[in-house]
């Protein structure tokens, strides 16, 4: 057993989490209420300060929680990276978005790199938990950290164990989803097995941290193509005059061999529009075009014109244009439960409407404020004064806050991308639905 598979096993070793965000903030609790010493870094100083003072920004993880461990001493947050060198295991869990040119967006993985680099000392372990293209972990953070002259697998170890987190899951958090660990050597991957196994019950070991980055986009992939065909049956159905909802609850009765998918007016947050281009990319680079990746994210990023095109029709049916129709959005996050917006089809659903001079308003109990095109717009109460003056009232998230009865008894025209209203609605209102 080496020095640094005891200090684990026995709680005693010292882990740095950079980011503490989504995924850095709720992996650091869970280790600190393992009983490890944590420190989560994070350039941000506000968040720093809010982290110092116990309290929490991330919804996954209650401020009571955070109290408990920063009380106890066993978790600290600083904006400072020379913490980096005293830290026997050091977690990188930093943001891996797109480009405008949908090219990965990898800058962030190489600061927080470099930070590490250059306070490398023997005997620590580095895993990635960023989401990121196949090769990232052996092709640019190895390097990187050999160039101090330590050698992986017997002066440092380095490791990939890719983030699961499900924002607002309740049934599924840190310590309940199963880990996958691919180490640049086998005693890489040795040594982060040992790391996550003080906190999550299963925990995978591959043969290499490419297996793992590659597990990680195919996760998400998956869920985009499944997500793109189940958009496209919804514009199938539109076309046909059938209720898209009524047939994937009618194939769902099959017991094997079919998995329900749902459609909605779009994809958002932090993984699935993101993930499979970074697969799609990278494949590129090697010369495959990935030809089912591509259609599927042509799919679902068309889905917020047909919403626009949705309530432009109910509207046109009802005499009236969308050019100064009074739009009430009800969720702008981009699924249910959390006030996340990043790639929130929302946006371009309400910036479309906007700029074809729509009157929108918007309500979501998670989101205060939204920018579009520069403008913030600040969340309204759902009165019923304020339904009933709506033209047109569009469900773009379906939170389960909204009060769902009173809120469509008073509506005239409804248009729902979620299957949020179902049959529920009274006879004087007019429902519309994806």
């Amino acid at each position: 057993m080496t020095d640094l598979q005891a200090r684990l096993e026995g709680k005693a070793a010292r882990v740095a989490v950079v980011g503490q965000g989504y995924v850095g903030l709720p992996l650091a609790v869970e280790f600190a209420r393992a009983g490890f010493h944590v420190t989560g870094l994070d350039t941000d100083a506000g968040r720093v300060a809010a982290l110092r003072r116990s309290e929490s920004y991330i919804p996954d993880v209650p401020s009571p929680l955070l109290a408990d461990v920063v009380q106890a001493g066993r978790f600290d947050a600083t904006t400072d990276p020379g913490v980096l060198g005293t830290q026997d295991a050091v977690v990188i869990c930093v943001p891996t978005p797109l480009r405008k040119s949908r090219e990965p967006d990898v800058s962030h993985v190489v600061a927080a790199a470099e930070a590490v680099a250059t306070r490398l000392r023997p005997g620590q372990l580095v895993v990635l938990e960023s989401t990121t293209y196949p090769g990232t972990t052996e092709e640019v953070l190895l390097p990187m950290f050999e160039r101090s002259g330590l050698r992986v697998g017997r002066d440092f170890h380095l490791a990939f164990s890719p983030e699961r987190i499900d924002p607002g899951n309740a049934q599924f958090g840190v310590k309940d989803i199963p880990k996958l660990v691919g180490g640049v050597t086998p005693a890489c991957t040795r040594l982060a097995a040992c790391l996550y196994r003080q906190i999550v019950a299963q925990v995978h070991e591959l043969s290499s941290p490419k297996v793992a980055e590659l597990a990680k986009l195919y996760e998400n992939t998956f869920r985009s193509v499944n997500i793109a065909l189940a958009n496209e049956m919804a514009l199938i159905c539109h076309h046909l005059g059938a209720d898209v909802w009524e047939v994937i609850d009618a194939a769902a009765t099959k017991p094997f061999g079919f998995m329900p998918f749902y459609p909605g007016p779009g994809i958002g947050g932090h993984c699935i529009p993101v993930d499979p281009s970074y697969l799609s990319w990278k494949a590129r680079l090697d010369g495959y075009d990935a030809k089912f990746i591509g259609l599927a994210d042509e799919i679902n990023r068309a889905m917020p014109r047909h919403v626009v095109g949705l309530v432009t029709d109910a509207l046109n049916e009802r005499g009236k244009a969308v050019k100064g129709a009074r739009i009430l959005v009800m969720g702008v996050a981009y699924k249910k439960g959390v006030g996340d917006v990043r790639e929130s089809p929302a946006i371009e659903i309400v910036e479309t409407l906007r700029g074809k001079g729509g009157l929108v308003e918007y309500a979501d109990p998670f989101v205060p404020t939204l920018a579009v095109h520069g403008t913030v717009l600040t969340a309204v109460a759902l009165t019923p004064e304020r339904i009933r003056a709506a033209d047109a009232l569009l469900i773009l998230t379906d939170h389960r806050e909204f009060d769902y009865d009173r809120i469509l008894d008073a509506a005239s025209l409804v248009v729902d991308t979620r299957n949020a209203a179902g049959r529920s609605l009274t006879p004087r209102a007019t429902l519309v639905r994806l």
